[in-house]
C-alpha cells in the first residue's frame, strides 16, 4: 500500500489552491463540502470561482513564498507543469501536503472517489492506477447505499454515548446491526427523525434487557486458497467474529476479510515441521469462547477433510461450548477443477479417494491394491515429502509405472502451479513444488487445461 487512507479534520485545515481556471474548480467542488478555509491563488479567476466568494478567497497573483502561512494542504491546479512544479515547491517547503492535479508522482496524496452520505463517507482509491475502476466502484456503492443512511447515521452519532451501556462487541454489533439495518429505516419511513429517536430508544432497552449471549465456536471453511470460493455464510461469519485462529495455510485475502478490531491468531501446523499442540488449539478455542467470544476456527480447504475437526469439536463438547461446521471447497476439488477434470467418471471409476499420506505416526499406510488399481482416482493431500514411499508402495501392488500423476501447488491461487508427470517420475518432480501440493493419481489435464496451465504458471511465484 503506496497511498495509506487517512481521513483529515478539515474544519482546522486551511487549503491553498494554486490555480483560477476548470482544473481548480473541479478540485473546488469537493473541498466546499468540507469546513475548510479555502484560498485560491491566480492573476485571473473564471466567472464560476469569481461568484463563491466569499466562501473562498480569492487572492489575484500567482502564488509566492510567504503566502503558505498556516496551510496544511496545497493544490497545484494550473494546468502547466513548470508552474505546477514550482507551486509544489513552494508547498512542501512550507510544510504542507501537496497534489498536483493528474500528476502522481508529484503528489503526497491523492484526492480519492467518494460517496457522500455524511457523516458516512465512503473512499475509494486505486493508488492512480485505475481511476475508471473507482468511478465504477462509486456508481456501484451510489446504487447499493440509500440516501436515507445519511440521515440515520447522524441520529446514531448523537446516540453513541448512549450505547456505550452496552459492553463492547458482538452485543453492541448487534445491537447497531439491527438499528441499521431494520428497526432504523422502518422508523424513518413511518414518521421521520422522531421516530428513529424513539425507536433507537426502545431498541437500546432490549439490548440491555437481554442476556448476554454464550459464546460459541463456528467451523469455517476457507477453501483451498481464493477469496472468491468461500461460501456467502463462511464470509459473513468471518466478518462477525471476535477471535479468528487459523491454519498456516489460510490465504491472507481471506484474513483481511476479519474485522480490525478481530483478534486473528495463527495455530499453523506444518508437517514433519514445528506445529501448534493440538492441545493448545483446544484450549484457545474453549477460553475465548468461554468469556462470550464469537470465535471462528478456520481451516484450510473444507474443515472436515484432513482437519482434525471431531477432535476439535469433542473438545468443545466436554466444555459444554456451541458449534457448529460451514463445508467448504476441498483442495482436491479445486484441483481438479484447474485441469477440467471430474473426480469421477463412469466407465472410468466407481470410487475416489481422498487419502493423506502421513499420519501421527509418519507415513500413513494404504489399501495400496485399490490404489494400484487400473482407473482407480487418488488424491493425495500432504504427499510430496512422502511421494517415494507412495510410489515405491503402488508398485509393489503392480501399478503401471505410466499411470498417469498431476500435481497442482496452491490450488485455485493466482501463484498456483500444475504439473503432469507420471508414477515413475513422481519423487522427482513433487520435491521440486512450493507450497501446499495435491497430487491427483490417476488422472492428467485435458488439452485445454493443458493449454492454459502455462498462462496460470505465469503467476506462479
Amino acid at each position: 500500500m503506496q497511498f495509506y487512507p487517512v481521513f483529515l479534520d478539515m474544519a482546522r485545515t486551511r487549503v491553498v489552491i494554486g490555480g483560477g481556471d476548470e482544473i481548480a474548480l473541479a478540485k473546488l467542488r469537493l473541498l466546499l463540502k468540507t469546513d475548510a478555509k479555502i484560498t485560491l491563488h491566480a492573476e485571473s479567476f473564471i466567472p464560476q470561482i469569481e461568484a463563491l466568494q466569499p466562501r473562498v478567497t480569492l487572492v489575484p497573483h500567482a502564488l509566492r513564498d510567504g503566502d503558505l502561512q498556516g496551510a496544511r494542504v496545497v493544490y497545484a491546479a494550473t494546468g502547466c507543469d513548470a508552474e505546477d512544479a514550482r507551486i509544489a515547491r513552494i508547498g512542501r517547503d512550507a510544510g504542507a501536503l501537496v497534489n498536483v492535479v493528474d500528476n502522481l508522482d508529484a503528489s503526497d496524496f491523492l484526492t480519492p472517489a467518494i460517496v457522500d452520505r455524511a457523516p458516512l463517507v465512503v473512499a475509494i482509491g486505486t493508488e492512480g492506477a485505475a481511476p475508471m475502476l473507482a468511478r465504477k466502484v462509486k456508481a456501484h456503492l451510489e446504487e447499493v447505499l440509500p440516501t436515507s443512511l445519511g440521515l440515520l447515521t447522524q441520529i446514531a452519532k448523537r446516540f453513541r454515548k448512549l450505547a456505550e451501556h452496552l459492553p463492547q462487541g458482538a452485543r453492541r454489533r448487534a445491537f447497531w446491526s439491527e438499528y441499521f439495518d431494520t428497526s432504523g429505516p422502518r422508523a424513518l419511513e413511518q414518521g421521520g427523525t422522531a421516530q428513529v429517536e424513539q425507536a433507537l430508544d426502545s431498541l437500546l432497552n432490549r439490548h440491555l434487557a437481554q442476556a448476554a449471549p454464550a459464546g460459541l465456536v463456528d467451523f469455517v471453511s476457507a477453501g483451498p486458497g481464493a477469496a472468491d470460493l468461500l461460501t456467502l455464510r463462511a464470509r459473513k461469519l468471518i466478518d462477525r467474529a471476535d477471535v479468528v485462529i487459523h491454519d498456516r495455510l489460510v490465504a491472507p485475502e481471506i484474513l483481511e476479510l476479519a474485522r480490525r478490531e478481530a483478534q486473528v491468531i495463527c495455530v499453523g501446523k506444518q508437517g514433519f515441521g514445528p506445529s501448534t499442540p493440538q492441545a493448545e488449539i483446544h484450549r484457545l478455542m474453549i477460553e475465548h469462547a468461554g468469556q462470550g467470544a464469537h470465535v471462528v476456527r478456520l481451516k484450510g480447504g473444507d474443515a472436515s477433510v484432513f482437519g482434525r475437526l471431531e477432535e476439535e469439536t469433542n473438545a468443545l463438547d466436554a466444555a459444554g461450548i456451541d458449534w457448529q461446521v460451514v463445508p467448504g471447497v476441498t483442495a482436491a476439488s479445486a484441483a481438479a477443477a484447474s485441469i477440467g477434470r471430474s473426480l469421477t467418471r463412469r466407465g472410468r471409476n466407481q470410487s475416489l479417494r481422498l487419502i493423506t499420506a502421513h499420519d501421527m505416526q509418519g507415513y500413513a499406510e494404504q489399501d495400496w491394491r485399490a490404489l494400484a488399481a487400473p482407473g482407480a482416482v487418488t488424491a493425495i493431500y500432504m504427499g510430496k515429502k512422502a511421494a517415494r514411499f507412495v510410489q515405491a508402495r503402488l508398485l509393489m501392488n503392480d501399478a503401471a509405472p505410466d499411470t498417469p500423476v498431476t500435481l497442482v501447488g496452491n490450488a485455485s491461487r493466482m501463484d498456483q502451479r500444475i504439473e503432469t508427470t507420471t508414477l515413475a517420475e513422481l519423487p522427482q518432480r513433487a520435491g521440486a513444488f512450493a507450497g501446499p501440493t495435491v497430487i491427483l493419481l490417476g488422472l492428467a489435464p485435458t488439452g485445454a487445461a493443458q493449454r492454459l496451465a502455462p498462462e496460470l504458471q505465469e503467476h506462479a511465484v
